[in-house]
């Protein structure tokens, strides 16, 4: 669970966070090794008191710094394109879950084996110890390591559906189906 001035993501819950969050860590690193070699330069020609007139007439120096952004935009662009599509699959759910939201509140249903409906409210307790307009009334129950897809549309207004530690979110739309594929790695209590 994310606490106040956090600055780092949630416990990943499943193979989709995971794989967010080492693309992160990933495209950091990069972003850090350019900002240092940056730095450096700057430091360098700031510091450095000779000039060299060839320096600006150099044709390799010129591929080097055109040819540099364009690897480093394909190292980074690769991995994201491989986890865009790895977002998008769903492999033959065992259960899905319809989900409605509406002005107030998420209406679930199961109908696979036994149709289950219920509505979801928030909460409005105001204790110390509870999640501030994150718990609600009726949790959805979602069995572990199992492929399920969720059907999420709306019935008033644009919604947003999400549970970050998952790594899904969608958005909940009046006259459109969308749908999500999840895999719950961990037990526990996940809000979004």
């Amino acid at each position: 669970m994310m606490t106040w001035s956090s600055m780092n993501f949630q416990n990943a819950n499943s193979p989709i966070m995971e794989q967010l969050i080492f693309f992160h860590d990933y495209t950091m690193i990069i972003l850090i090794l350019i900002t240092v070699s940056i730095l450096y330069l700057m430091l360098t020609m700031m510091l450095n008191k000779f000039t060299n007139k060839n320096l600006l007439n150099k044709q390799n120096i010129e591929i080097i710094w055109t040819m540099t952004p364009s690897m480093l935009l394909i190292f980074i662009a690769m991995p994201s394109i491989h986890l865009l599509y790895l977002t998008d699959e769903i492999n033959k759910p065992l259960i899905t879950i319809k989900t409605i939201g509406h002005q107030w509140y998420w209406s679930y249903e199961y109908s696979d084996f036994k149709n289950i409906e219920f509505d979801s409210y928030m909460n409005k307790s105001i204790n110390k110890n509870s999640f501030r307009l994150l718990d609600v009334d009726n949790n959805t129950i979602i069995p572990l390591n199992t492929q399920i897809r969720m059907i999420v549309s709306s019935n008033d207004v644009i919604h947003s559906w999400t549970i970050p530690s998952l790594g899904k979110k969608i958005d909940a739309i009046p006259g459109r189906l969308n749908q999500i594929s999840l895999l719950i790695k961990r037990p526990g209590l996940m809000f979004g």
